[in-house]
């Protein structure tokens, strides 16, 4: 222990310095609190901002325990008129140095820790108990008599000596029981405290501070702003068929996740499409000149020990491969002049352990056009399909979870912005229509050789298909077929059908043919497709399919 004269003297030096040195005292950085305020979302990174409260009269504070995800060359710093701000400086140190940006873990993990040392201790303390207890009742003999022998207990004395010793090992035994069951409480809440901490041990080894220097006569307010990494959100849909109407109702959602390293508690949050990580201009033509190309020399042999290690890999291609192993969302829709974004209304929680966050975006009742469609050389069945045009505002790519008439079907994807129909709608397939039955007759394939010398070969295909529409009501039939393109001006093809279809090129593919027409309840359709492929004898024909 210090003297007191020491401390006294120590504590005089102090003052006497801080009177001598006002400049010095308030030059010091202070430490201050902020909170997140408000986090905007982007497919793969965000971007964060903190608002401290600066102290009247401060000339420099430090804004410490930010992530080690945070970008440095992305800072910015505003704070209100009546702040002057200077320079800032970003430090990174070991989080385990920095006693103040101990994870909240320690402290719960080492309190179940002392807790169960505890329980523990008592546990063996009863352990001695039983051991004497057990020492007592195998004496078995009562007091001794001044020669030094045992005198012989009396039934009494036996009664009293068996009862008290039932009594205390009863006891002992109901609390080492009571100990072992809080024990296994103990350990059971430990374990998963321990699993998070070592789990984001890696990703908060590291932490960043912000030293700024400014002057300021009054409290004020300053905000700090930096993008952090390892951070996304993707759009997702449910969309409800009512073939009744027909209509589908399709409602936006999104899943938000991060793992920077902060948690983002009660925040306001923006989503946006919009992507700071990509390139900021395109690529310039590379201009296209003409030469001989010159003799390629004959590379030496190079020995088998001669032969240099693979390259160390770039520290940017280190990053990339970190950024690979973080949650990837693809969202590229774009609304107004360069993003859109989506505010949402209440303050969101999201934790920085990777766990999905699903908020609501909103819902759109689409008009549809149901199609029964069928492609019945692949497969002998028929899907219910509605044509949707694109609703208004921006829908980014995404899953939907497809629900026809209340019952889930499946999942499948929307993009509106790949529509490639002639009309410009988008399809969305709400499962098999069972009451749709389809035929394939056989496979009529014949060859043979034409010309004057037998110089070229004729392949002749035909396919037929019957569809049968066994539901009450009358529905909208397309038939898919896909027909012979050929590649080769040496190759001919000639294609008949019965009855023609409406579309040689459905959307906008050559070769794909649809038939397309209402067929009545109980009614029977018949499709036909013969197609002639000639070609020299000489030549092997490829195909592909």
């Amino acid at each position: 222990m210090r003297p007191l004269a020491s401390t006294n003297a120590v504590a005089l030096t102090a003052a006497w310095v801080a009177a001598a040195s006002p400049a010095l005292a308030q030059d010091t950085a202070s430490p201050v609190t902020s909170r997140i305020a408000r986090v905007t979302v982007y497919p793969g990174s965000a971007t964060v901002e903190r608002v401290a409260k600066v102290p009247a009269g401060a000339r420099s504070i430090t804004l410490g325990c930010l992530p080690a995800s945070l970008d440095a060359q992305s800072l910015q710093i505003n704070a209100d008129a009546a702040v002057r701000v200077g320079e800032f400086n970003v430090r990174t140190e070991d989080r385990d140095v920095v006693a103040a940006c101990a994870s909240p873990l320690d402290g719960r993990i080492r309190e179940l820790e002392d807790q169960i040392a505890a329980v523990k201790a008592e546990a063996t303390s009863l352990q001695l108990v039983d051991g004497y207890l057990k020492s007592v009742a195998t004496a078995g003999a009562g007091p001794e008599t001044p020669g030094g022998r045992l005198q012989a207990a009396t039934p009494a004395q036996i009664a009293a000596t068996a009862d008290a010793l039932r009594k205390s090992a009863h006891e002992s035994q109901t609390r080492a029981h009571q100990l072992q069951r809080k024990q296994e409480a103990l350990e059971l809440a430990l374990k998963p405290l321990t699993a998070e901490r070592e789990r984001t041990a890696s990703q908060r080894a590291q932490v960043v501070s912000v030293t700024v220097t400014l002057a300021t006569d009054r409290e004020a307010e300053l905000r700090l702003s930096y993008q952090v990494r390892g951070t996304g959100w993707q759009p997702t849909y449910r969309a409800t068929l009512d073939a009744a109407k027909p209509s589908v109702l399709l409602e936006r959602q999104a899943l938000v996740a991060q793992n920077s390293g902060e948690d983002w508690s009660n925040v306001q949050l923006t989503l946006s499409t919009g992507q700071p990580g990509r390139a900021t201009q395109g690529r310039l033509p590379r201009p296209w000149t003409l030469d001989i190309a010159p003799p390629t020399p004959k590379a030496a042999p190079v020995p088998a020990m001669a032969m240099a290690a693979p390259a160390p890999a770039s520290p940017l291609a280190r990053r990339n491969l970190a950024e690979d192993a973080l949650p990837s969302f693809e969202v590229t829709s774009t609304d107004k002049a360069f993003a859109t974004e989506f505010a949402v209304p209440q303050r969101i929680t999201v934790p920085s352990n990777g766990q999905r966050v699903t908020l609501a975006l909103g819902s759109y009742t689409a008009p549809a056009t149901l199609v029964t469609r069928t492609v019945p050389a692949m497969e002998e069945a028929a899907y219910l399909v509605a044509e949707l045009a694109p609703p208004p505002g921006v829908w980014p790519v995404g899953n939907a979870n497809l629900y026809r008439d209340g019952a889930f079907v499946g999942t499948g994807r929307i993009d509106f912005a790949a529509a490639t129909s002639a009309n410009g709608t988008s399809s969305l397939a709400f499962g098999r229509d069972d009451l749709i039955t389809v035929r394939t007759e056989p496979v009529q394939d014949l060859t043979g050789s034409t010309g004057f010398t037998g110089s070229r070969v004729e392949r002749r295909t035909r396919r037929a298909y019957a569809v049968e529409n066994r539901h009450k009501t009358p529905v909208t039939l397309q038939v898919l077929h896909a027909a012979p393109v050929s590649r080769n001006e040496k190759i001919e093809v000639e294609s008949r059908y019965q009855p023609q279809p409406t579309d040689l090129a459905w959307n906008r593919n050559p070769g794909t043919v649809a038939w397309q027409q209402p067929l009545a309840a109980g009614a029977t359709a018949q499709f036909s497709a013969e197609h002639t492929i000639r070609y020299p004898k000489d030549m092997e024909l490829f195909e592909r399919q």
